[in-house]
């Protein structure tokens, strides 16, 4: 009996070792959205959201562009296809030299999200990974960029690598331009195409934002014209409000530094706007985030600057009214 308990003993220290090896399985957060118990089988008629075969076109396109980056940091991109598997989330994860993508089908099938969608949900796990500073705290998830810089990230860098190809052109997407959206993509970006990358970057939050509402069963649409007047103490790890991603995703869009400049790991300054270099729009909003003091401080694009002229129709409603190539949008 007694070498027995010492055996079982054994056995339980080895698994808390185990456990505690810097390599193990570690999550970076409940997922894209907050933990919900939301679920969409497949097959339920009428529900929207997009195809499978348009799902794996948007992984096809990441992996792509991905791997490559992933293998010359010594890494491996493992991308999760869950179609299947009915959770409306996504998440990523690291798993020693494993890049980790968990996306599921249940988020794809929801009736907010188009390809352009799917895609900034996709750019947004990815970002996890290589997203730079700010990191998540503590040992558990030190490698993990937070939920703030995450969204910021995924459209400054991985969003414009994965519209740069012809062979997204055709995906779907929200198709009347957001006024307020449109004149401060034109005012940033004199180049033409660089305006309309800008504004379909932007857009692609829209509907993610509207998959928000719900999520926290919100009366009010965010809007790109009436920012999150909020100023963080200090800047937060957890998934900002729904107002203040649609903020970061537009600020991310309009920072016009190049795809090429890197984010970095321990420094937010480097690949990103802050005032300190300049910049007036393209910064982190502050709703989520306290620049450092050798950012400059930091601040919200001016409302005035990027607004419509007064009288100027500035409703939302004719961007969520259709998609581009595709008759799948349900309205919510």
């Amino acid at each position: 009996m007694r070498r027995l308990l010492v055996l079982v003993c054994a056995a339980l220290l080895c698994g808390l070792f185990a456990a505690a090896r810097p390599h193990r399985l570690v999550t970076v957060c409940p997922g894209f959205l907050p933990e919900n118990d939301m679920k969409i089988p497949v097959g339920i008629k009428s529900v929207g959201g997009i195809s499978q075969a348009q799902y794996n076109e948007v992984m096809d396109r990441l992996e792509a562009i991905y791997k490559p980056i992933v293998k010359a940091k010594g890494g491996v991109l493992v991308v999760n296809r869950m179609w299947e598997d009915a959770t409306v989330n996504s998440s990523a994860q690291r798993q020693g030299n494993k890049y980790v993508l968990n996306m599921y089908g249940g988020l794809a099938r929801h009736p907010a999200i188009t390809q352009d969608g799917e895609t900034l949900v996709a750019c947004h796990e990815m970002a996890h990974h290589l997203g730079g500073a700010p990191k998540m705290s503590g040992w558990f998830g030190a490698w993990a960029t937070i939920e703030g810089q995450s969204d910021y990230a995924a459209n400054l860098k991985c969003m414009r690598l994965m519209f740069s190809d012809s062979g997204s052109a055709k995906f779907t997407r929200l198709a009347a331009a957001d006024p307020v959206a449109q004149k401060a993509c034109k005012q940033v970006y004199k180049d033409s195409k660089k305006a309309a990358l800008c504004l379909r970057v932007a857009t692609a939050g829209l509907s993610v934002t509207s998959l928000f509402k719900i999520m926290h069963n919100e009366t009010q649409d965010a809007a790109f014209d009436t920012p999150d007047p909020a100023v963080v103490a200090e800047t937060s790890e957890d998934h900002p409000a729904t107002q203040c991603r649609l903020d970061t995703y537009l600020q991310s869009a309009l920072c016009s530094k190049p795809v090429s400049e890197a984010l970095d790991d321990e420094d937010p300054s480097p690949g990103a706007c802050t005032a300190a270099q300049g910049y007036r729009v393209g910064l982190r909003p502050l709703c989520w985030y306290k620049p450092t003091p050798a950012e400059g401080g930091g601040q919200l694009f001016s409302r005035a600057s990027v607004a419509p002229k007064l009288g100027e129709a500035v409703s939302r409603s004719p961007a969520l009214s259709s998609l581009q190539g595709s008759s799948v949008w349900q309205g919510l």
